[in-house]
């Protein structure tokens, strides 16, 4: 069945063998050690669009989301925050998150002091920021990170592991080129759950090669079992009133102007 991208899609069934062999063993289910303490729970989160909504349906049916669309509509504040509540509430097959992310600018931070790893930490500022909200404090994305709760990748170290039990989680997925886009599908083994969020429209990459590769892992995913495909439009912009009124603007501006 091909992604779907309306409702009554058949369920996408999560905890079971459906479509591996025999010798597969059933997954256990598990409970993340909680974090003991009543000042690190997470807040609740509502839809507040209807896309939104769909997110969170299909997120429930166990589908894997591949959530497109404009800036502000919230696609990776809901993709964490679906993925945190569920790790942390229930009991699933899932035991971590994987959050990864073309670092595409990293050839032009070289001479910036520190490793690899201290000049990729500005592209996990964003999840910072959305676990400091989530959690009503400032230390919650560290805390994640060290109770090996939350791993932050760059598509450049994903080539050889395989992704099993956990959340995957394909943040800006229009930076990534389509060789870095197949790697991670193919990195994903049992029990995993895919979330990729993005905009092709405010891809980094300029090669049409590479823009066109995304084109056609967009559509490989829209005729692929199992995804839900939730398109976000200017009506689905909830991060301020500004973002909106620019981004219809520049909409018609680029309408007249082609």
């Amino acid at each position: 069945m091909a992604t779907k991208r309306l409702k009554n899609r058949k369920k996408f069934i999560l905890h079971n063998n459906d479509g591996y062999p025999d010798h597969y063993e059933k997954p256990k289910l598990v409970s993340v050690p909680s974090i003991k303490s009543q000042h690190f729970r997470i807040n609740k989160v509502s839809p507040l669009t209807s896309n939104q909504k769909l997110t969170f349906e299909a997120f429930n049916r166990g589908d894997h989301l591949m959530l497109h669309g404009l800036a502000g509509t919230g696609k990776t504040f809901l993709s964490l925050f679906l993925a945190l509540n569920e790790l942390l509430n229930f009991k699933q097959a899932q035991e971590k998150i994987y959050i990864i992310r073309s670092v595409v600018p990293i050839r032009d931070m070289g001479f910036m002091p520190g490793n690899q790893k201290d000049k990729t930490r500005v592209y996990e500022a964003p999840y910072q920021s959305i676990c400091n909200e989530l959690f009503g404090r400032g230390d919650a994305y560290e805390i994640l990170k060290q109770k090996n709760i939350i791993e932050f990748v760059s598509t450049s170290f994903v080539r050889g592991i395989t992704l099993n039990n956990c959340y995957v989680l394909v943040d800006e997925f229009a930076n990534c080129n389509f060789h870095e886009l197949d790697t991670i599908i193919t990195r994903t083994g049992r029990n995993c759950r895919l979330i990729f969020s993005g905009d092709f429209r405010q891809s980094d990459l300029t090669r049409e090669q590479e823009r066109s590769g995304i084109r056609k892992f967009m559509h490989i995913i829209e005729n692929l079992s199992g995804f839900s495909y939730v398109d976000f439009q200017k009506e689905d912009i909830v991060r301020s009133k500004l973002v909106r009124d620019y981004i219809i603007t520049k909409d018609r501006y680029e309408t007249r102007a082609g």
